[in-house]
C-alpha cells in the first residue's frame, strides 16, 4: 500500500494501529522516548511535526507493519507473522541506541528453496528480517 501525504501516514498510524508496539522516526529529529515509542498498551498518537515521518515499524502477535518514506510516497509492508514458521533461533534482539530502553525484537523470515549451488536441494535462505516489538521486562 502506498499514502502520498505525511496527514495520510499520521491518521493511519493514529487510527489503525491500536494494539500494536513500536516506533516511528522524524525527518528533523532524533526519536524522542515519550513522543516516538509505543509499548506497554501505550496507544500510537502522533502529532504533525514540522518534519514528516521518514519511517515508522509497528507488531502486534499477528503482524509487522514497515512504513518507509520513499521518494514521493509512504510505502506500509505489512508481513503477516500468524502465517510464518519462525523458530525461536530466526527471533533475535537488538540493544536500541536509546539509554535506558528495552531491547528490540527483529524476526528473520527464512525460506525453503531450490539451490543451484547445492545441485538443486532445497536450502533456507533469508527473505526478509521484520520489526516484532519490544523485549517485556527489565530495560536493557
Amino acid at each position: 500500500m502506498k499514502l502520498q501525504t505525511n496527514e495520510e501516514v499520521l491518521k493511519y498510524i493514529n487510527e489503525e494501529l491500536n494494539g500494536y508496539e513500536g516506533y516511528l522516526q522524524f525527518s528533523h529529529r532524533p526519536i524522542d522516548k515519550d513522543k516516538d515509542i509505543f509499548y506497554d498498551g501505550k496507544v500510537p498518537q502522533v502529532e504533525n511535526e514540522e518534519g514528516f515521518i521518514y519511517e515508522a515499524h509497528f507488531a502486534n502477535d499477528e503482524q509487522s507493519i514497515s512504513i518507509r518514506q520513499i521518494n514521493d510516497a509512504w510505502v506500509i509492508a505489512v508481513t503477516d507473522l500468524k502465517e510464518i514458521d519462525i523458530a525461536d533461533e530466526d527471533m533475535q534482539s537488538y540493544v536500541s541506541d536509546i539509554e535506558n530502553f528495552r531491547r528490540i525484537k527483529m524476526a528473520q523470515i527464512w525460506v525453503k528453496e531450490a539451490d543451484e549451488l547445492c545441485e538443486g536441494m532445497q536450502v533456507k535462505k533469508l527473505k526478509k528480517v521484520v520489526f516484532a516489538g519490544f523485549e517485556k521486562g527489565d530495560i536493557k
